[in-house]
C-alpha cells in the first residue's frame, strides 16, 4: 500500500511561516549589512577628510546588531539608535558628550559630522569597505571607510 503525502492546511502553513519570520521583526535588514566594522570618516559633504595621527581620535561610528550606533566626532563621544530598512537609514536620539575641542577647526568638523549623521536618510555601500551616507535628496553628507 502506497502512502500519500498529507497536505498541510493553509492555516498551519501560515503559522509555520509566521514563526520562522518572527525573528525578522526588527527594522535592521541584513541585505547590505553595515553592522560590525568601525566606519572612519573620509569625506564630509564634498570635502575629503585626512586621517589624523591617532586613529582613535578620528571621527568614526559603529553600528551594532541591536540597533545602536556609537562613535566619536574626534573630541566627543556620540551614541544613539538607528533604524535600517533596505537602503533607508535613520539615526535617532543621538546624544553626545559636550567637551570643548582644543582645536576650533576640529570642533567645527565634529559639529558638521554630527549634523550629517542626523541628516542621513539612506546609505550606499561600495564594496565591503566604503559607506556613503545620503540625505533625503540623495546628496552625499558623509563618506566613511572601514579598515
Amino acid at each position: 500500500m502506497r502512502s500519500r503525502p498529507v497536505a498541510m492546511p493553509a492555516f498551519a502553513a501560515f503559522l509555520l511561516a509566521a514563526t520562522l519570520l518572527s525573528g525578522c521583526g526588527s527594522a535592521v535588514s541584513l541585505d547590505e549589512p553595515i553592522e560590525g566594522p568601525v566606519w572612519r570618516l573620509s569625506q564630509l559633504g564634498s570635502e575629503a577628510v585626512a586621517p589624523g595621527g591617532d586613529p582613535r581620535r578620528d571621527p568614526q561610528i559603529q553600528f551594532d546588531r541591536s540597533g545602536r550606533v556609537s562613535g566619536s566626532g574626534g573630541c566627543n563621544q556620540v551614541s544613539g539608535a538607528f533604524v535600517r530598512n533596505g537602503s533607508a537609514l535613520q539615526m535617532r536620539q543621538l546624544a553626545s558628550t559636550r567637551m570643548a575641542c582644543a582645536d576650533p577647526a576640529a570642533g567645527a568638523k565634529e559639529a558638521q559630522f554630527f549634523a550629517a549623521l542626523q541628516a542621513t536618510a539612506s546609505y550606499r555601500l561600495s564594496g565591503p569597505s566604503q559607506l556613503t551616507l545620503l540625505d533625503a535628496g540623495g546628496n552625499t553628507v558623509a563618506m566613511l571607510t572601514s579598515r
